[in-house]
């Protein structure tokens, strides 16, 4: 049996050079890999280390041959994603609407094998807000590439005025391993920085929360083959606000609760 605290994997946000690249003779790539610090202390307020996963691209030294993330998922007690950039429409079969709606596919190609490889070594996975859209698309799913164009009624997802300071009530659905995380609570407040949105819900998941006002999907589940949840919302900002929110530390525990289990077998 392992000892010590848990160790978490994050997946790596990605940023690439928006200009050309200089050759210095050494270091020739400025694409960055990069953990939030509001992630890892969300982590950290669990008792757990969080550990970013690198990925690789088409332009860097390392290929994907020299970067097994089997490894990564043996060697650590759970997976979780980070939010960023938008999952790219034609990694769930569909064609950009708006060029600026691109998004990353390879990050999406890289989270995806990780949560396949987290999943088949029996570890859990937790997806935040990307996250969350990301673990949908890799069991099937689709999503609406702008919840403003394509659902015109859907109320305010998304302020880049107020970022996380932009809130809106979500319903928890009874019945659901969330709904028991919050027992005598059917809704609560969350922050909400996304523009895209769950469309077709992968076969095999159910939602557990919505937002009451227009219904798009908060949280969602897989309900059979491992511990793989997520939610749209950013709990790791939770914390620091100062705003009579929702308390996501049931949620990080039963998280942290089904790694450590997972160590323990």
């Amino acid at each position: 049996m392992k000892s010590g605290p848990l160790l978490i994997g994050v997946s790596a946000r990605i940023y690439y050079p928006e200009g050309p690249v200089f050759d210095l003779g050494g270091v020739w790539t400025k694409t960055l890999h990069y953990l939030e610090q509001s992630v890892a202390h969300w982590v950290m307020n669990g008792g757990a280390m969080a550990v970013m996963i690198p990925a690789v691209d088409s332009q860097g030294v390392v290929v994907r041959e020299d970067l097994n993330l089997r490894h990564y998922a043996q060697a650590l007690d759970g997976l979780l994603l980070q939010g960023g950039n938008d999952v790219a429409p034609e990694t769930y079969g569909e064609t950009p609407l708006d060029p600026s709606w691109n998004g990353d596919r390879v990050r999406d190609r890289y989270e995806i094998e990780l949560v396949h490889a987290f999943v088949a070594a029996g570890k859990p996975v937790f997806g935040i807000c990307r996250g969350l859209q990301l673990i949908n698309v890799a069991y099937g799913g689709t999503l609406w590439q702008d919840i403003a164009t394509q659902c015109p009624q859907a109320g305010s997802h998304r302020d880049g005025s107020k970022y996380e300071r932009h809130f809106h009530r979500v319903e928890l659905l009874p019945g659901t391993r969330l709904a028991e995380l919050y027992p005598g609570r059917s809704e609560g407040v969350t922050n909400s920085i996304h523009h895209q949105g769950i469309k077709g819900l992968a076969p095999g998941f159910e939602i557990e929360a919505r937002c009451p006002e227009d219904g798009i999907v908060e949280a969602i589940r897989h309900k059979a083959g491992g511990w793989v949840a997520g939610v749209q919302w950013h709990p790791e900002f939770h914390r620091s606000l100062a705003h009579e929110g929702f308390d996501d530390t049931p949620m990080l525990d039963d998280f942290l609760g089904a790694a450590r289990a997972t160590r323990n077998r």
